[in-house]
């Protein structure tokens, strides 16, 4: 089951992905050697540095220095001098070096020395820097119009597997939420995308919090009835039987209602199914008045304390107005506590817009998907339940009587390979 739906999304997802990555490349600047842009920078800086600390001879700043040079060699300078010819002693030249030391402690500093300006040169911060050169080679984004050239691919992938229009939408409008203008990282764009697909189809599948055994033991008042329905061919019959095989192996009796009067040979295909289970069958003849039937084996029932009666209805189409009036009046008489739709899963699309008209015009309570062993498409199970807001109960994957499972979203999922 899911086979070929299975590969399809596979592929649809790995084309997206490469997608993702490449129309990410548009908006934003992409460095192969980071390494080498961050060198460049730094030589940038070293230049500026070098730049400031050259303008020392620079025509403002000339006088100062030169003022300063001055000072510098009259510090240095021993206070030796004659005057008058006459050869300074040694204990004044001490006095005068002691003067002229106190005389430069004590002076002021030059106002043009002050005012000198000072050049401050400031470094980037680095965290940011990096940090924006990291998201640069890491992450990708794309907006709504690649999105949506992009999801082609997986919508083609969705349309050829029988997925429904509705789910379809769904889907794009979950993945266009997550995906779109926020920052992928480049590692992760294929699991991301997975694994925003997965979340979407998982919540597609209605879920019940009833148990149908438990419903069954805890109803006070017998018998538990259950009514379907389906177009001809659907496997209805045979699902009917299916259920009341795994009724009986969990020790609860049931009784069946063959009341489809209209199809050739249907009664006697019950019959056959109720012989080999070992159940009653309770039956008029062709054309009689199948609510008849149907109030005849609930009689029957609360006569014999049979703990469940499983309705056969005749197959049809929405489209016909009798048919549909006579389902409605079963219904009536019948008061059914389940109401089940049976459809072929490998039919599609048309099986999902059967179970929505059913749905419509009778109001459904939960799905049993027939056949789904040789779907290999899957697109019924993924849509049918999301379309008619209705759980699918059980899957038919077999032509044995043990061959219904009861639906797990997460073996679905798994068969679709988001394991």
């Amino acid at each position: 089951m899911f086979k070929f739906l299975k590969d399809k999304l596979k592929s649809a997802i790995s084309k997206i992905s490469e997608g993702v990555k490449e129309e990410g490349k548009v908006e934003e600047k992409i460095i192969e050697n980071p390494a080498e842009e961050v060198k460049e920078e730094k030589g940038f800086f070293a230049k500026l540095k070098e730049k400031f600390a050259g303008r020392e001879e620079t025509e403002e700043k000339k006088p100062i220095i030169e003022e300063r040079k001055v000072e510098i060699r009259e510090k240095i300078k021993p206070p030796i001098a004659k005057q008058e010819g006459k050869i300074v002693k040694k204990e004044e030249i001490k006095e005068y070096r002691k003067t002229w030391q106190e005389t430069k402690i004590n002076k002021e500093p030059s106002k043009k020395t002050e005012e000198i300006p000072k050049t401050e040169i400031k470094e980037p911060e680095k965290k940011g820097f990096f940090a924006a050169i990291k998201e640069n080679i890491t992450t990708t984004r794309i907006n709504e119009a690649q999105f949506d050239k992009l999801f082609w691919e997986l919508e083609l992938a969705l349309m050829e597997n029988n997925v429904a229009v509705e789910v379809i939408e769904k889907i794009k409008d979950d993945m266009k939420k997550q995906l779109v203008g926020n920052p992928i990282m480049r590692t992760r764009v294929e699991g991301t995308i997975q694994e925003t697909l997965k979340d979407s189809i998982n919540s597609l599948f209605e879920t019940s919090d009833a148990n149908l055994i438990d419903e069954i033991k805890n109803k006070k008042e017998k018998p538990y009835v259950v009514v379907f329905f389906g177009i001809n061919g659907s496997g209805k019959t045979t699902t009917i039987a299916k259920l009341a095989n795994m009724l009986k192996e969990k020790k609860i009796s049931c009784a069946l209602a063959a009341s489809d009067t209209f199809r050739a040979a249907s009664i006697e295909q019950l019959q056959i199914h109720a012989d080999r289970i070992g159940i009653n069958l309770i039956k008029h003849g062709y054309g009689s008045d199948p609510a008849a039937v149907a109030f005849d084996a609930i009689k029957h029932a609360k006569a014999k304390n049979i703990d469940v009666v499983l309705i056969d209805t005749a197959g049809r189409m929405h489209s016909n107005t009798n048919l549909v009036d006579e389902m409605k009046k079963i219904i009536r008489v019948a008061k059914p506590d389940l109401k089940i739709f049976v459809g072929e899963s490998i039919t599609g699309n048309d099986c999902v817009e059967q179970a929505k008209t059913f749905n419509e015009a009778v109001g459904i309570d939960g799905i049993i998907l027939a056949k789904a062993d040789i779907d290999e498409k899957g697109g019924a199970a993924v849509s049918i339940s999301y379309v008619t807001k209705k759980p699918i109960l059980f899957l038919g994957t077999g032509q044995e009587y043990g061959d219904l499972e009861a639906v797990d979203s997460e073996v679905i999922m798994k068969n679709l390979g988001f394991a």
